[in-house]
Parts: structure tokens; C-alpha cells; sequence
């Protein structure tokens, strides 16, 4: 079992930056082995992934994020970041936290979701 809490949400302005941090705990195998990410989902439209790691440092970014966000990890304390900057009103959203082994089908973890406003 892997439980994560995010933090970091809030409001800001259009042009601003926000870190968002997950920390998870439990499974210690599953948490360094897993790829951990975050998603988000806006009102009325479907979850979607913004950014992930693996437990090597690979990492995979939505087109719409590129050059503005940064996820980051540090296995020695289960958390993983995430630096946005240069914030937009079509970033805002809920994001959640996952993690999920590599293969995808084995473990799949969820916090609870913080939110990220830009106003418009």
C-alpha cells in the first residue's frame, strides 16, 4: 500500500510560479521502483497526465507543459516535485499525485488532489 499527499496548490497570477510536492509513504519497494506523476483535470474534461518520472530520472512531459514545468524526485525522502512556471489561465485545475509501477498494471496510487488557480 502507498498513500501521497500533495501540497503546494493555491492561486496565483497569470505569468507566476507554483511547486507542487507529493510525499508518499508506505511501500518502500513500490515507492522507489514506481513512476510517479501528476495529472490534472479541469472542469468538464477528462484527466490528463502533465508530467512523470521514472524511478531513474527519465521523464515525460505534456506538449501543453513543456518549457515551463519541471518534475523532479528524491528517493532518499519518497517525494517528487513539481516546478511550474510561467503559469496560465488554461493550467488551471486540479492536480493529483500518482504512482504506479513500470509495467502499469501491477500498483496505481492516487492522493487526494490540490488546486492550482490562474485567473483568467
Amino acid at each position: 500500500q502507498v498513500r501521497l499527499a500533495e501540497s503546494g496548490g493555491g492561486l496565483v497570477q497569470p505569468g507566476g510560479s507554483l511547486r507542487l510536492s507529493c510525499a508518499a509513504s508506505g511501500s518502500r519497494f513500490r515507492i522507489v521502483a514506481g513512476v510517479m506523476g501528476w495529472y490534472r483535470q479541469a472542469p468538464g474534461k477528462q484527466r490528463e497526465l502533465v508530467a512523470a518520472i521514472t524511478s531513474g530520472g527519465s521523464t515525460n512531459y505534456a506538449d501543453s507543459v513543456k518549457g515551463r514545468f519541471t518534475i523532479s524526485r528524491v528517493n532518499a525522502n519518497n517525494t517528487n516535485y513539481l516546478q511550474m512556471n510561467g503559469l496560465k489561465p488554461e493550467d488551471t485545475a486540479v492536480y493529483y499525485c500518482n504512482i504506479h509501477s513500470p509495467s502499469g498494471d501491477a500498483y496505481d496510487y492516487w492522493g487526494q488532489g490540490t488546486q492550482v488557480t490562474v485567473p483568467s
